[in-house]
């Protein structure tokens, strides 16, 4: 007990951190820019030194200082590679160069690394500057795809492992991703703690008309995200096809890109959806938020989903919303008061959930404001992040405990 409390008093210095993350803003490709981002300005506020290692992108600056982080960009080695494996290949050797020439100049205390993308320039660094290594899991290749059936994942599947195993310690974002590390990976408990990701309410400047002008005097229910197959948004498209064959005019919104954008603009076009249904494309988060604000209901139907920002960037503003019972989302929710749950992939649950929402004005407005309550005391970043501090400190204590014990042996 005296040696851990030896060990605590070190800390009394505030942490230089080195987050290594493969997005973030203004690149933004999912969620995990936008987490990462939340998380280091809200350690920076906290008082730590916050760097952050990056991928550029030709137009962003190499170095600046963005809300109190020290934000690194580097270009991958094969930077011009079509090959996505090839590319990420080449970020983390320039991630690991970058961190090797910032360690001549400054010591940090330890490295924070964000999915596989970034996994080998951390276990790099993690040896190279001899300090340990934290890891957050957003989702799981085996998750998304529902196992691995193809040599591509099964080299992502692989790439976790490792990344898992070199990890001192492992943050996951909700109880189901806990849950799947166990199952797939065999992880002991003790080796992973639950952080939840982080939601700050910012202010509404846009109408939604502005954005997308047919949205004038028309109301709609409004969905976000990358559009991929997990996120469920063919079920959006099952649900207008049944809304339409029973004569009920509901409109759905979806911003967001990825790679099954155009596939879904056609299937909406060859089932004459278009008055039913709108992927409006990617929306900057100031637009996001006016299209929330001015929906009727929030709807996320995804298929896996290991914990659900776009659920809280909902809640926050106070929208009614329906999320899929699966993943972290069944664990941001509780049906009928804090939002509404639906059968993952289950168009009919879904239209049931709606109606429910829209013929009950009085309980919508009620579960949208029990829902931001919720989100407001729990999912604060400045409580996340201190949260995400004692993390660190543990992992310290136990390198350092571990360090001497072996050192007694």
């Amino acid at each position: 007990m005296d040696n851990e409390m030896n060990l605590k008093h070190s800390f009394d210095r505030k942490l230089k951190i080195l987050i290594l993350t493969w997005e973030y803003p203004p690149n933004e490709v999912g969620g995990l820019s936008r987490h990462v981002n939340g998380l280091s300005v809200h350690l920076s506020q906290l008082g730590y030194e916050v760097h952050v290692i990056t991928a550029g992108n030709g137009g962003l600056p190499v170095y600046e200082r963005m809300k109190g982080v020290y934000v690194h960009r580097v270009t991958p080695l094969n930077n011009q590679d079509d090959d996505f494996l090839a590319w990420i290949a080449g970020l983390n050797l320039a991630m690991s160069f970058q961190g090797e020439k910032m360690a001549e100049k400054m010591k940090f205390d330890i490295i924070h690394a964000h999915d596989w993308l970034v996994g080998t320039a951390a276990i790099t660094l993690k040896e190279v500057l001899s300090i340990p290594l934290l890891t957050t899991i957003h989702a799981t290749e085996q998750g998304r795809n529902n196992g691995i059936h193809t040599e591509m994942q099964r080299f992502i599947h692989e790439k976790e492992l490792r990344l898992i195993k070199e990890s001192d310690q492992i943050i996951v974002c909700s109880h189901y991703m806990r849950e799947e590390l166990v199952n797939h990976f065999h992880l002991s408990d003790k080796k992973m703690t639950i952080v939840p990701n982080g939601i700050e309410q910012e202010d509404v400047k846009v109408v939604p008309d502005a954005i997308f002008p047919s949205l004038k005097g028309r109301k709609y229910i409004f969905s976000v995200g990358r559009i991929v197959q997990e996120k469920g948004f063919e079920t959006i498209i099952e649900a207008a096809q049944v809304a339409k064959d029973s004569g009920k005019e509901i409109y759905f919104v979806i911003a967001g890109k990825g790679p099954m954008l155009e596939r879904y603009r056609k299937m909406v076009s060859e089932k004459q959806l278009d008055h039913y249904v709108a992927f409006i494309g990617y929306v900057s988060d100031e637009q996001r938020n006016a299209l929330l604000v001015n929906s009727e209901i929030a709807v996320f139907p995804s298929l896996y989903e290991p914990f659900g920002i776009v659920a809280l960037e909902a809640m926050i503003l106070g929208i009614p919303t329906i999320v899929s019972e699966t993943g972290g989302l069944k664990g941001i929710v509780k049906h009928s008061k804090s939002g509404l749950l639906m059968i993952p992939g289950n168009a009919d649950s879904l239209l049931t959930n709606i109606d429910f929402l829209l013929q009950n004005p009085e309980n919508a407005k009620e579960i949208g404001v029990k829902g931001k309550q919720i989100v407001k005391s729990l999912y604060g970043w400045k409580r996340i992040a201190s949260q995400t501090v004692t993390v660190m400190e543990d992992t310290l204590i136990n390198k350092r405990a571990n360090l001497n014990e072996t050192t007694r042996k």
